[in-house]
């Protein structure tokens, strides 16, 4: 099983500079590694894709930056730049990794080949994470975590990490409120599912904007609207940003002030999903849901409400913490889920605004996100049977 546990670190002064610089190295390193792949894509693309054989002509194609080749040029830079082996060799590594997945998202596209835009070099202060990719569990010890070239740094620890449980990797984020440690932690021995797993005890939830959830046995969970109630503060806040000279101290202050807004309207929110989930899991072992195009949600004119709600991290949420309890999370298609009668499987089209199901069929009438969480329940039971079946 793997998890991840996440802790506020208190660095001095003389380590938040050092995590400071190392952050903007990184930066400069990540722009420059960026920039020979794009150098090599225009030198070496063509905007004809097709011409006569007799003309035809393969220029020699220029070789080509690669994870491996800009890994391998990471041994000059320190010796044309001493200052970066105050790096890490692993955060430094970490680089042409990350240059290497972003580039090819954007050319070739991911597993699903759904292709990214074109990556954008980091701007100061937007480069805010660097990782350690292997970690000696003896460098944690009680509220102390020992970083290579940062040195040992007070951790407050809120949690105890379970018995078992290794920490893998460690990555170092710099948010608006201070500087944080994720640890990336797995135990082989937990079991993938519980042993008392009832797959019939299961329910189907349909997530909105009114409510939050509406639930296959009629429960259901008002949307909290955490950035609709927090837009006059945050009005406020980018005034104050806007009013202020650019490249003066106060206006550093008040971009801190409106990044410490948005990060206590983004932890509500994360608050609320955790609560909702463990609320889930605790009643049942099989939660059924959609599997909704978020992406194409957020570009309608509900965007800021769909945004708002954050349904794709409450799903992940929800999806992790059922894995790491030995429950199951089902996603099943959504089409039609709404419109089908959950009595006799009529299809009742309505408009958006129709907040009832009313069949003239079998004559049900109920509320439509009740009768879309009844059928996401049925579909996913049916899909938790294929999948037992399979496995």
């Amino acid at each position: 099983m793997k998890t991840s546990y996440q802790y506020k670190i208190k660095p001095n002064k003389e380590q938040a500079e050092k995590i400071d610089n190392t952050l903007e190295m990184l930066r400069y390193q990540y722009n420059y590694q960026l920039a020979q792949r794009f150098d090599w894509y225009e030198m070496n693309r063509c905007s004809i894709d097709r011409c006569s054989l007799i003309v035809s002509h393969l220029p020699e194609l220029k070789n080509q930056p690669n994870y491996y080749s800009q890994k391998a040029s990471l041994v000059q830079l320190k010796k044309d730049r001493p200052w970066y082996k105050d790096i890490h060799s692993q955060v430094l590594q970490e680089i042409p990794k990350k240059v290497e997945i972003t580039f090819d998202r954007w050319i070739k596209g991911d597993v699903n080949g759904k292709k990214s835009g074109k990556p954008r070099f980091k701007g100061k202060g937007q480069y805010k994470t660097f990782t350690y990719s292997q970690f000696n569990q003896a460098h944690f010890i009680n509220n102390r975590i020992t970083l290579s070239k940062i040195g040992s740094v007070k951790v407050i620890v809120h949690r105890q990490i379970p018995d078992g449980f290794k920490i893998k990797t460690v990555s170092v984020t710099k948010k608006a409120d201070g500087y944080y440690v994720t640890l990336s932690l797995d135990d082989q021995t937990v079991p993938t599912i519980k042993p008392d797993f009832n797959a019939n005890n299961i329910v189907g939830i349909d997530v909105g904007l009114i409510d939050f959830y509406v639930a296959s046995d009629g429960s259901k969970v008002k949307a909290p609207k955490f950035l609709r109630k927090s837009e006059r503060r945050l009005k406020s806040a980018q005034r104050k940003v806007s009013r202020r000279k650019k490249g003066s101290n106060r206006r550093k202050k008040a971009i801190v002030k409106l990044g410490k807004q948005h990060k206590k309207v983004a932890d509500t929110r994360k608050d609320f999903h955790f609560k909702t989930a463990n609320n889930l899991l605790k009643n049942y072992d099989v939660i059924a849901v959609e599997k909704l195009n978020i992406k194409g949600l957020a570009k309608s004119r509900l965007a800021k409400s769909v945004s708002d709600a954050a349904w794709s991290q409450f799903i992940s949420i929800l999806t992790v913490k059922a894995e790491n309890a030995g429950l199951k999370v089902v996603a099943i298609n959504p089409n039609g889920t709404s419109i089908e009668c959950s009595n006799c499987g009529t299809r009742v089209k309505k408009t958006l605004s129709q907040r009832t199901h009313d069949c003239p069929n079998c004559k049900v009438s109920l509320c439509r996100d009740l009768n879309a969480s009844i059928n996401i329940k049925a579909r996913g039971t049916h899909a938790l049977k294929a999948q037992l079946m399979s496995s």
